[in-house]
């Protein structure tokens, strides 16, 4: 695992009153398609696991090997192979749909339960007396793709989380290819859906967003997977995050100009095609509340967020802080700069 000489940037700020209570550090890298760093905060070379940012890759495999077409994936299945979704009706039904596709059902599903994460979804199921299930997951999508790949593999779907497994295999060389990372520079750990997750250079995830966007170097398989992937989310956004989520606000507020994914423990990566650009981020404390404002911000000082998009944004980019009543008492808000390369 590379040494961990970095320095971070102040990148957010959270105030009460006339005090900032709470600051938040971390880093980001913008990179062309050429891997060139464009902008930067922080150490653009922070070397951390991808989290649920990978997952836009890992469906590279799945489309690339002609899956999606095989199977008669829905723009929306093949949108919630990339999702951390809310748990949310329409989301797991369309889970369900596409372990039918893949010949299996929810019991091959190896994510485990979790509680929705939209809020009144998880509501509803208590108020029913029903259990969250492996289909309320928010990988569930990710898991289901995989289980999609083993069958037009031709392999057992059994232990498919393994890291041996030729499923996992397969998506390690895609994302390490995307990246420019050799496969043995890629550290692994486990997710929280108990699948490898990909440790790696920002300045490497951000180059895979850039050539996700802008895929018109790559072998024309590979580029059209890409397409396919971006094309999915640009026209189904729900599928990705859901109800009140940034991953899908961002493609309504840009009409699909601009596509992002959250990650676990404060990451964030966007690609921009119109400019050939990826950006990645990571909060270094991992607050998930200095995610959104950082990625906002950083592409709105790069130009990719016009001022009447950042304002449908501005819930997420300057959110509130609230006291019990529901009074503004502060904000979250950014402090940074980037810095041109």
């Amino acid at each position: 695992m590379p040494l961990q000489e970095h320095h971070s940037e102040k990148l957010i700020e959270v105030t009460r009153g006339p005090l900032t209570e709470s600051v938040h550090a971390g880093h980001l890298a913008v990179v062309d398609t050429a891997g060139t760093l464009i902008a930067s905060a922080g150490s653009p070379g922070y070397y951390t696991y991808a989290r649920s940012a990978a997952k836009l890759l890992q469906a590279i495999p799945l489309v690339e090997s002609g899956g999606a077409e095989r199977l008669g994936l829905t723009e929306a299945e093949t949108a919630l192979c990339c999702a951390s979704h809310g748990g949310e009706p329409r989301h797991t039904e369309t889970a369900r749909s596409l372990l039918a596709k893949a010949g299996c059902d929810e019991s091959a599903l190896c994510c485990g339960p979790q509680e929705p994460m939209f809020a009144p979804a998880a509501d509803m199921l208590k108020a029913g007396g029903q259990p969250a299930t492996a289909l309320h997951n928010n990988c569930s999508g990710k898991h289901a793709g995989m289980l999609a790949l083993a069958q037009i593999m031709g392999v057992s779907i059994h232990q498919y989380t393994d890291p041996g497994h030729p499923v996992q295999q397969k998506m390690l060389a895609a994302v390490a290819d995307m990246c420019g990372v050799p496969q043995s520079g890629i550290t692994l750990g486990i997710d929280g859906c108990g699948v490898p997750v990909f440790g790696m250079p920002i300045s490497a995830l951000a180059l895979a967003y850039a050539r996700l966007g802008s895929p018109a170097g790559l072998p024309e398989q590979r580029a059209e997977a890409c397409r396919r992937i971006v094309d999915s989310i640009r026209h189904q956004p729900y599928y990705v995050a859901g109800t009140a989520r940034f991953d899908t606000a961002l493609v309504e507020a840009t009409g699909g100009r601009i596509i992002g994914k959250f990650g676990a423990e404060g990451v964030y990566a966007a690609s921009i095609p119109e400019l050939g650009l990826g950006l990645a981020l990571k909060i270094e404390d991992g607050a998930e509340r200095a995610i959104y404002p950082a990625a906002a911000e950083a592409l709105l000082q790069l130009g990719a967020l016009r001022p009447e998009e950042a304002e449908k944004l501005a819930a997420f980019r300057r959110p509130p802080v609230y006291n019990r009543r529901g009074d503004t008492v502060g904000e979250i808000r950014p402090v940074f700069t980037l810095t041109r390369h």
